[in-house]
C-alpha cells in the first residue's frame, strides 16, 4: 500500500497517537506548573509564618559566637579552622542583611558590607599567610567596624572587644595532624 492510498480507517491510529502524545505533554506541563506554583506558595507561606530572628538574635546566636571562635582559632594557631569561621562569619552577616534589609531607615546590608569588607579581606590574607600579627590588626579593625555599625544603628550601648579568654570550653582547638 502506498502513502497516497491511506484511507480514513488507516489514519485513525496516527490521529490517536498524536492526540495521546499531546495529552501526555499537556499533563506533564500541568504537573510542572502545579509543582512550581506549590513551591512558590510554600516559600511565601513559610516567609509569612516562619520565625525571623531579630537583629539581636542574629548577633547573639550567630555572629558573636563566630567572632569569638575566629579569635580563639587564630590564637591557637588553628588556621584552617580560622578560615572556616571567617567564612561562616561572612555568611552570617550576609544572612542578617538579607533578613533585615533596613534598620532605622539605613540599608543594613550595605552598611555591614561597607564596614566589614576591608577587615574580612585583611583577615583572609592574614589567615592564608598564618600571620598572627596581621590577624590581630585585622581582627581589631573588624571589631571597631562592628562597634561603628552599632553606633550608626542606634545600638551604641553594645560594645564588643576581642575576647580576653577562650569562652568556648567544648571545642578542641589543638587537634592532632591528620
Amino acid at each position: 500500500m502506498s502513502l497516497g492510498m491511506l484511507t480514513p480507517r488507516n489514519q485513525r491510529p496516527i490521529k490517536s497517537g498524536i492526540l495521546l502524545a499531546l495529552a501526555i505533554s499537556g499533563y506533564i506541563a500541568l504537573a510542572f506548573w502545579a509543582q512550581a506554583t506549590l513551591t512558590q506558595s510554600d516559600a511565601a507561606a513559610s516567609n509569612e509564618t516562619g520565625y525571623l530572628p531579630s537583629i539581636s538574635d542574629f548577633m547573639i546566636e550567630t555572629i558573636q559566637p563566630r567572632h569569638v571562635r575566629l579569635w580563639v582559632a587564630a590564637r591557637s594557631g588553628d588556621w584552617p579552622f580560622a578560615a572556616y569561621e571567617l567564612g561562616n562569619l561572612k555568611g552570617a552577616f550576609d544572612r542578617l542583611g538579607r533578613a533585615h534589609p533596613m534598620e532605622h531607615e539605613i540599608p543594613l546590608q550595605d552598611l555591614i558590607s561597607g564596614l566589614t569588607a576591608p577587615s574580612f579581606e585583611d583577615l583572609n590574607k592574614a589567615i592564608q599567610s598564618k600571620d598572627a600579627t596581621a590577624f590581630a590588626k585585622a581582627y581589631s579593625d573588624l571589631t571597631a567596624a562592628c562597634n561603628a555599625c552599632h553606633q550608626a544603628t542606634n545600638h551604641g550601648v553594645v560594645v564588643i572587644r576581642a575576647p580576653t579568654d577562650s569562652s568556648i570550653s567544648d571545642q578542641d582547638f589543638v587537634r592532632a595532624a591528620p
